[in-house]
């Protein structure tokens, strides 16, 4: 099969390029061709790789009418996949690619990366009309196909619950790391991901002040560099205002920042190192966290706030949650963690046992069977058509 990926994709630094590629390389081991549609800012020049076969600008609406055309004049591609994010398309709300996807005359699928619970009437109508016109649709969590189907009343047989897919790290032992990093004898927690307001890096900051004096073999490891389009337009203002966060809480010798972006074997030995996982987001409605993904897949204890994703990956005891985003609260969680090396360790088997099922091989395993699916549905439609046309 032929399929094209439409969505943001490296070099470009974000989470749902990352997704695309990931979800490109698995979908390759099974057997499909994937070619990549990219949307690219219309500020940046990417060096994309030769996949690529059409770069979509992202504000430019006559790119979408354009990108269309391509697609029903390109006799290979049997099937278009949008990885779907307000903030990826132009127009208000994202709403340019409504122009792509009403004058589409081949199948395509839905990957929806936001679900919100409370949208305003552009966003609700930009996803219906989406899922109207989709072969299927794509979610990652439960709750998100809720949504889908009672709020923006997407057809529920279109619905399919197919996890974040995770790599699949090198395992590698947690002593012998630090070891290597110079972290022997420390406790690690860490977060990772493009850095910017909405992270609530400055709760775990906050956590971690509480935290110190009863553990001061404790290191918070910050990973990852600041978002590429934030860093554009604002600097390294969010994270400078961390860093006197933490200057002025005394945690100098407890927070480190490693600013840089982490390829995944850098990434994969950050995690195995690491002995807490820390996800602080403040926003309750995030759909989806692929950094929580990599941390279930390395089998990590993880504690978090009560975003929509982690309340429903962590249920069954597999991680801690904060009633509310309060550093207090987070560090209550930790503490309990470092203090009790048992729960620790069940824990980290409760997250293994959810991560090994997340594999990016099985992911594209569950994807390919869906495109099956779909093609195969199309091609007896097409027959049925003929046949009436003989009648």
């Amino acid at each position: 099969m032929t399929i094209l990926n439409l969505g943001t994709y490296p070099p470009k630094q974000c989470g749902i390029a990352t997704f695309s590629m990931d979800l490109r390389n698995s979908l390759l081991l099974h057997g499909n061709d994937i070619k990549i549609m990219a949307v690219s800012d219309n500020n940046y020049e990417y060096r994309y790789p030769r996949e690529l076969v059409f770069n979509l600008r992202q504000n430019q609406k006559a790119d979408y009418i354009k990108a269309a055309k391509f697609i029903n004049a390109s006799h290979n591609i049997e099937l278009l996949i949008i990885q779907h994010e307000y903030g990826i398309y132009g127009g208000q709300d994202g709403e340019y690619i409504l122009e792509l996807a009403k004058r589409l005359q081949k199948p395509f699928i839905l990957v929806t990366h936001t679900v919100l619970p409370h949208p305003i009437k552009n966003q609700k109508d930009i996803l219906f009309s989406l899922c109207q016109r989709a072969a299927a649709i794509v979610c990652m969590t439960r709750g998100s196909a809720k949504l889908l189907e009672n709020l923006y009343e997407a057809p529920p047989e279109l619905i399919h619950v197919i996890a974040h897919g995770v790599p699949e790290f090198a395992v590698k032992a947690r002593q012998d790391l630090k070891r290597k990093y110079r972290l022997e004898g420390r406790e690690i927690i860490s977060t990772f991901g493009l850095i910017g307001p909405g992270k609530g890096l400055e709760l775990g900051i906050g956590a971690l002040a509480t935290i110190v004096p009863e553990h001061p073999e404790v290191t918070y490891l910050i990973l990852g560099q600041t978002h590429p389009m934030l860093k554009k337009t604002q600097g390294e203002k969010y994270r400078t205002m961390l860093e006197e966060l933490v200057s002025d809480l005394n945690l100098d010798d407890n927070v480190k920042f490693i600013n840089k972006y982490l390829d995944d074997e850098e990434l994969g030995e950050y995690l195995y190192m690491t002995d807490i996982y820390l996800s602080p987001y403040p926003n309750k409605d995030q759909a989806v966290s692929g950094t929580m993904a990599f941390a279930v897949g390395c089998g990590r204890a993880i504690v978090s706030t009560s975003y929509a994703y982690a309340q429903e990956v962590l249920a069954g005891k597999r991680g801690l949650l904060a009633e509310h985003a309060r550093p207090e609260e987070l560090a209550d969680l930790l503490i309990m963690i470092l203090n009790d090396k048992k729960l620790k360790s069940q824990l980290e088997k409760k997250s293994y046992e959810l991560g090994k099922q997340w594999t990016w091989s099985a992911v594209g395993q569950q994807y390919t069977r869906l495109f099956k699916q779909i093609l195969n549905d199309q091609y007896i439609r097409e027959e049925e058509l003929l046949s009436y046309a003989r009648l």
